[in-house]
């Protein structure tokens, strides 16, 4: 009898061109990969430096999304010479390898991780790499995405393969109905918060539940993004009828009776009854509340309603320590109330959360309302894509009214990389993936929350509670 298999294992066990060792290294075949301007460079130098071409071109998309500008009129220039320099290698490259790139006019230009599947370039059952560690938000449609460095992005465009470690696997379910005003984004933020921002390291995670059943395919594109942000390699769902439907009608899904026989074989991706994860989690999600982050980590994150957390309170020394630090950084005192933080900036943007649903939810809340004045309020859709539906539904025209700067898409002040760059001591509502020390600027302040979060702190100035906005506005 044929032993009961998760998820991860059918993915690698179909991927595997041959074993290494007995240490779990495989040499992993890799469907499809996309590459951006920022990662790439010395990989493609590595291969002209060793005269290789690259072995399957067509599996490989390109995009420019990381040093773009993203001004309310888009241009094709590049202010900074560094990023100038990127944005022209890559070009040169896709040219001279003949790879396919999505340039800063192509009409369907984005942040890789939002136009990928919007174009149906990931599909079920795939294994994906790339150069970038939020490759994992592909497991939302039922593929096995994750980030890999440069030298792994020259092996693989020579190859189509990489050498790989097997991961351990674990379950975390997710149950319950979310309340009012509740996200995917607080789902992760408190799984974060539960077990860690080292808590799956060495993991990869498969969600599942009722929560996650009830959720929309981009929600849970934001679970599968932030998993990497718990130390997760890999994190995924079972496709299912949804994922399907999602997919249908994309530019690259398949059509007519391909597309019958891909979802029947689609079908079969899930884990098999009986199958053994290494470690079990369990989060109810009926019990959550509106997350932020007040640290410096994103598991330094509280529900809304809480207090700044005592470092005292920790009986971990390092912990503690972190914990010190952060709140220096951040120059928030102990005690006070989360509620009370008043903020310079709101950003709502990145592959986490700049999807139409994502802008749909900051509109509800924005609507007939202003921005606060000491507030600069920044929306940066996810793709072009995304940006025209949300004028074509009126989206842009609330978000303008209200005093938000509505802009074109690209990465953004998720990392600073462009001109969106907060100055120091700036406090910024943010909808991306990351608070790191200097993440969004040099000495600035970050905290994550959901994008209806962000677009309430806006409007009110401070962090506040979206389950009660409508009474505080």
């Amino acid at each position: 009898m044929t032993p009961a298999r998760t998820l991860y294992d059918k993915h690698i066990d179909s991927h595997t061109v041959c074993r290494l060792d007995d240490q779990g290294h495989v040499l992993l075949y890799i469907d499809r990969q996309v590459i951006n301007e920022y990662t790439s460079p010395q990989a493609f130098s590595g291969l002209r430096e060793a005269k290789r071409g690259v072995w399957r071109a067509e599996t490989a998309l390109a995009v420019v999304d990381h040093v773009n500008p993203t001004a309310p009129v888009r241009i094709a220039a590049m202010p900074d010479s560094g990023g100038a320099r990127q944005v022209s290698y890559l070009a040169e490259n896709c040219r001279d390898f003949g790879i396919e790139l999505l340039d800063i006019l192509d009409k369907r230009q984005g942040i890789e991780h939002v136009i990928a599947p919007e174009q149906g370039f990931i599909l079920p059952g795939m294994v994906i790499a790339a150069g970038d560690s939020h490759t994992t938000t592909y497991g939302a449609l039922g593929a096995f995405g994750f980030g890999i460095g440069t030298s792994e992005i020259e092996h693989l465009l020579a190859s189509q393969t990489l050498v790989y470690k097997r991961l351990k696997s674990m379950r975390v379910t997710v149950d319950g109905a979310l309340a009012p005003g509740l996200t995917s984004k607080d789902v992760i933020m408190a799984l974060i918060g539960q077990i860690g921002a080292s808590g799956a390291t060495g993991y990869a995670i498969e969600f599942c539940g009722s929560t996650i059943d009830a959720l929309s395919v981009e929600a849970r594109m934001t679970i599968c993004n932030m998993a990497v942000e718990a130390g997760a390699r890999g994190a995924f769902m079972a496709p299912d009828e949804k994922v399907f439907t999602y997919l249908k009608d994309k530019p690259r899904a398949p059509k007519g009776p391909s597309w019958e026989r891909a979802v029947e074989k689609w079908r079969a991706l899930h884990s098999d009854t009986g199958a053994q994860f290494d470690r079990e989690v369990n989060l109810d999600a009926s019990a959550l509340e509106p997350m932020v982050t007040w640290g410096t980590s994103p598991d330094q994150a509280s529900p809304i309603g809480a207090r700044v957390p005592d470092p005292q309170d920790v009986s971990n020394l390092i912990l503690r320590q972190d914990m010190r630090r952060a709140l220096n950084y951040m120059g928030l005192e102990v005690g006070m109330p989360l509620s009370d933080i008043v903020i310079s900036h709101a950003f709502i943007g990145s592959c986490t959360n700049a999807r139409i649903e994502d802008l749909r939810d900051a509109a509800s809340v924005v609507r007939g309302r202003r921005v606060a004045e000491h507030v600069r309020a920044m929306i940066v859709p996810g793709s072009t894509d995304v940006r025209n539906q949300a004028e074509a539904e009126g989206l842009a025209a609330i978000f303008i009214d209200a005093g938000f700067e509505w802009r074109q898409s690209g990465c953004s002040m998720c990392l600073a990389m462009n001109d969106d760059v907060l100055a120091p001591g700036d406090r910024c509502a943010s909808s991306t993936n990351r608070n790191f020390e200097g993440r969004q600027g040099a000495g600035a302040r970050t905290h994550l929350m959901s994008p209806a979060m962000v677009a309430a702190a806006a409007i009110t100035g401070h962090l506040t509670d979206i389950r009660h906005f409508g009474d505080r506005a």
